[in-house]
Order: structure tokens, then C-alpha cells, then sequence
């Protein structure tokens, strides 16, 4: 079954990076088109940004040119590298595979 681990949140300053991972399992990752999306309490899931199994990606207004998808198909890893964080970043990010998601990471931008 699909299994997707997500890692590398935390605490962060205003204009701080941080590295989201993802460690997939149980699907052919090096096919499979990537998803991030994170949620804040009482709101809606928000996609962030695709990968497609070509390399070919796309990113949320609200997130492009600050944020950058890849993979790295040996490791069956995502990633997601945040550079310029705000405080509208905070929130739990999540991997997804198609309706699959993982259990999340917590990001919280703060001073």
C-alpha cells in the first residue's frame, strides 16, 4: 500500500528556508506525478506545488519563486525546499500521492 512520510518541519523565523522530505513506499515513485499541499486550521487543504514523473513542475501563486519541488527517484524521496518564509506558510504540509497523503509536517513561521 501507499506509504508517504514526510519530514524536516519545524520552527522557523520570518524570511528563514527550511526542507520538506518525503519518503515514499509501496508504488512505482519514478512513475508517479508528486504533490505538496499544506492545511491551516480551518481551512481547506491547499495544493502548494506538482512534480510529474517527467520533472516537469508547477507551483501555487502564493508559493512561486520562494518554493522548489524535486525528487530524487534512486531514494524514492520528494522534497520541498522553502526559502523566504512567511507567516502565511505556517501550517501542516503533507506529500500526496493522487488522494494519498502522509501523516504531515508542522511548519510554523514565527519571530
Amino acid at each position: 500500500q501507499v506509504q508517504l512520510v514526510e519530514s524536516g518541519g519545524g520552527l522557523v523565523q520570518p524570511g528563514g528556508s527550511l526542507r520538506l522530505s518525503c519518503s515514499a513506499s509501496g508504488f512505482d515513485f519514478s512513475t508517479s506525478s508528486m504533490n505538496w499541499a499544506r492545511q491551516v486550521p480551518g481551512k481547506v487543504l491547499q495544493w502548494i506545488s506538482t512534480i510529474g514523473s517527467d520533472g516537469t513542475t508547477l507551483y501555487s501563486n502564493s508559493v512561486k519563486g520562494r518554493f522548489t519541488i524535486s525528487r530524487d527517484n534512486a531514494k524514492n524521496t520528494l522534497y520541498l525546499q522553502m526559502n523566504s518564509l512567511n507567516d502565511d506558510d505556517t501550517g501542516v504540509y503533507y506529500c500526496r500521492k493522487g488522494g494519498e497523503r502522509g501523516q504531515g509536517t508542522q511548519v510554523t513561521v514565527s519571530s
